[in-house]
């Protein structure tokens, strides 16, 4: 049985376990409700994000560092060979399927645990001047960036992409850069927008057609009907007719907001907003007061991570941001999403909790060193 020092446990960060678990307990009660079988699947994925969890959590990852790198580019050279060996769905080329035991991975999500560590790592090694980050090092940092964003947006997956694009930049904004980069960068890309739009597939750019125009499309027109169906309470379970009667496209993924709406009505969605910001927030705070980079850029990056997954897909299903497949986090199905969530918030706990490497020695005995 593990001997867990004392300290250990009064380091570890007990909030964030009691904003997440109400989310996941929701996520698989409402997952159930629309398809029971999706359900016993999800149970199975959440039971395996707990297990890495607590491996991770165990492991003396401040003694690990030096394997960041690796994992980094390994993910990087996943991502290189989806073009040359990928598995194409609905034409696009973003999975490797594994011979013999029939399993399919997407390198894009594997990536994004990955892509927070290897910019934790680089700002260790080089921490930014009081005055933020200069020009150089703003460049070296956006290469780590930057590569992986247009190896995804190439697949195509321009909603992951963009996702880890404004994720690096956070970070970034965190950390600290010098002032008058981040006004070149906002006017580069303002300048750079109508190249952009050129570089985007004909369904991108329906997609954008759809939002901006009078009448929205099939997915957004029943979403936004289940979510104004709800009323100030919700409805039962039987009653909820635009996910029941399969009105509402992919209801327990890309589109659960809309269920939650549909089901528990403006209140319920309130409340699990409500424990989204709190989750943020205070995610945001322990980034804000680490003492050390590492920390500081795992939970700013979890923070963010949560909040542009929140927003984009709310804001998605009422018909406020074009329909990319951006799920919403820890509670859409799906389990290459949750897992990695669990990955780093177990990797931010374990920095949170063995603050000091010599804490490592009082958990098991040495077992794992």
């Amino acid at each position: 049985m593990l001997n867990i020092d004392r300290r250990i446990l009064a380091h570890f960060d007990f909030v964030t376990l009691i904003l997440l678990i109400p989310i996941i307990f929701i996520s698989g009660w409402l997952i159930t409700e629309i398809h029971p079988m999706l359900g016993q699947k999800h149970l199975t994925y959440v039971a395996i994000g707990v297990g890495v969890f607590i491996t991770l959590f165990l492991l003396p990852i401040r003694r690990m560092f030096w394997m960041i790198p690796i994992f980094y580019w390994s993910s990087i050279l996943l991502l290189i060979a989806v073009e040359f060996v990928g598995d194409t769905r609905l034409g696009a080329k973003r999975w490797i399927e594994i011979p013999f035991i029939h399993f399919t991975l997407q390198p894009s999500e594997l990536l994004k645990p990955a892509f927070v560590l290897m910019l934790a790592y680089l700002v260790h090694r080089n921490p930014p001047p009081r005055e933020g980050y200069g020009f150089k090092a703003f460049i070296k940092l956006s290469f780590f960036i930057i590569f992986p964003f247009l190896l995804i947006a190439k697949e195509p997956d321009l909603g992951t992409a963009t996702v880890l694009l404004m994720l690096g930049y956070g970070i970034l904004f965190i950390v600290g850069v010098h002032w008058k980069i981040w006004i070149g960068l906002a006017v580069t890309f303002i300048v750079s927008l109508p190249l952009i739009y050129t570089q985007l597939h004909d369904y991108q750019k329906q997609r954008l057609y759809d939002f901006v125009g009078d009448k929205p499309s099939y997915h957004v027109e029943q979403s936004i009907i289940a979510i104004g169906s709800g009323g100030f309470l919700g409805k039962e379970k039987d009653e909820a007719t635009q996910t029941q009667m399969k009105f509402l496209p992919i209801a327990s993924s890309d589109f659960i907001f809309a269920y939650v709406v549909e089901r528990f009505g403006f209140l319920g969605a309130f409340t699990l907003i409500s424990f989204y910001a709190a989750l943020i927030i205070h995610l945001l705070m322990l980034s804000l007061w680490a003492s050390d980079y590492y920390t500081k850029v795992v939970s700013g990056g979890l923070s963010l991570l949560v909040f542009i997954y929140m927003s984009v897909n709310i804001a998605m299903t009422m018909g406020l941001a074009p329909v990319v497949g951006v799920p919403l986090p820890m509670f859409s199905y799906g389990g290459s999403s949750f897992i990695n969530f669990m990955v780093l918030f177990a990797v931010m706990e374990n920095l949170i909790a063995y603050r000091f490497r010599y804490m490592y020695d009082n958990v098991g005995k040495k077992s794992f060193l």
